[in-house]
């Protein structure tokens, strides 16, 4: 598994932040009725229950907005991952349809409120480090192009920054080659339902990724 260490300036700012890690080898393919069938589901139960203020108080999306507020970054100019999809959920426009393994991660994401990165891991060079954006460093996230990543907490490997909680980055982005792929959980309150979210990640890449050799840890 790929080395991932929090760096002591972002401990020290949030000392509750945990990561729950999954690798393992997948099968990613673009179309998986039945992940979509669960998705779809899961989503009609959802969308009727939900709304901008009580996804506000879900304590995991809570918790991260305190995380980014004390880190220095404006949550509501710079949302969440987990947020912006509960928000896309309930106001019935669902969840985007990119391939098996983006679509599942964003199921645990809605389920569970976490914020989560999926990067190919084939494309990250060395160990991780998680610390905090600075000043015109460069990134390129997913569908937002160059992305202000100043104050935001941000995953680097020996080439720069490639993954935070707002967006991922092209680099290490999630097309339909990936067949060695890293997850990482964002829980800005500590170990709570961390392990919850890991074990319903890993059913649904074994049952919809053809998941294997799977490692989990939680750091």
């Amino acid at each position: 598994m790929i080395n991932i260490r929090i760096e002591e300036e972002l401990k020290n700012t949030w000392p509750d932040l945990k990561l729950g890690v999954i690798q393992c080898d997948v099968e990613t393919q673009e179309d998986c009725p039945e992940l979509w069938k669960e998705i779809n589901e899961f989503i009609e139960r959802k969308e009727k229950e939900l709304d901008p203020e009580k996804i506000r108080q879900l304590p995991s999306v809570k918790s991260t907005k305190l995380g980014y507020r004390k880190i220095g970054k404006d949550p509501s100019r710079y949302r969440p991952s987990a947020e912006a999809l509960l928000r896309r959920v309930a106001s019935g426009k669902g969840l985007y349809k990119i391939n098996n393994v983006v679509d599942l991660l964003n199921l645990v994401s809605i389920d569970s409120g976490f914020s989560i990165g999926g990067y190919n891991a084939e494309k990250i060079n060395g160990d991780i480090q998680l610390g905090i954006g600075r000043k015109n460093e460069p990134y390129k996230g997913i569908g937002r192009g160059e992305l202000n990543i100043e104050f935001l907490p941000i995953f680097r490997d020996d080439l720069g920054a490639f993954g935070s909680p707002t967006s991922d980055s092209v680099r290490t982005s999630i097309t339909n080659e990936c067949s060695q792929f890293l997850m990482i959980i964002l829980s800005f309150q500590g170990d709570l339902e961390l392990q919850n979210a890991i074990d319903f990640a890993v059913s649904l890449l074994q049952k919809h990724a053809k998941g294997d050799n799977i490692e989990t840890q939680i750091i």
